[in-house]
């Protein structure tokens, strides 16, 4: 392989992402013909479908399409197309997870007053927990409700709230320590 061929396909990417980001089809159709493969055996080799694995390259080159603004122009676009993927197949298998989890759960005999009673109980621990985080500053508040309620990433929600990423970051474990102490405050509160 000569020296310079991998820089060029750097180079070759990165006018492609600036065409990207200025709305231009033919040059996201170029980057999909070149990485569609390159990813499909990605996710078929964790997802083992073949379906799975084309709703996975699918789900990753329209939201490549719908952020593309978002995305820093020095991105290595081979590695971020990986990362993407890769994030993509490990929700989808976590998802997966909890599913069958759940239909264990709920395959398994249980007491039915029992049951009333757990469920009414994890009712009062997510309203106070929503309490909790009402009780936070708005942008600690903000961070903490994205972060339970989307699967975003640090940085997506650092985007899309156009703070930074070490705010986020900052901002969630601070949340987190105050809703530690809002819920011992709550438990001597109770016993």
């Amino acid at each position: 392989m000569p020296k310079n061929a991998e820089p060029y396909g750097r180079n070759e990417d990165h006018a492609l992402f600036l065409l990207i980001k200025k709305r231009d089809k033919q040059a996201f159709t170029v980057i999909y013909q070149k990485y569609h493969r390159y990813l499909y055996a990605l996710s078929l080799k964790y997802l083992k479908d073949g379906e799975m694995a084309e709703d996975a390259v699918q789900h990753v080159f329209v939201k490549l399409w719908d952020t593309t603004n978002k995305i820093d122009i020095e991105i290595n676009l081979k590695n971020y197309l990986y990362t993407m993927t890769k994030n993509y197949i490990l929700n989808k298998i976590r998802d997966e997870k909890e599913a069958v989890s759940l239909n264990y759960i709920q395959a398994q005999p249980v007491d039915e007053d029992e049951g009333i009673l757990q469920a009414i109980e994890d009712r009062e621990m997510i309203d106070l927990l929503y309490k909790g985080i009402d009780a936070l500053p708005p942008q600690k508040r903000e961070i903490c409700i994205r972060k339970l309620q989307t699967s975003d990433s640090n940085q997506q929600i650092a985007d899309k709230m156009g703070i930074s990423l070490h705010t986020v970051k900052s901002h969630y474990q601070e949340s987190l320590k105050m809703l530690r102490s809002y819920f011992q405050k709550i438990r001597l509160m109770l016993f």
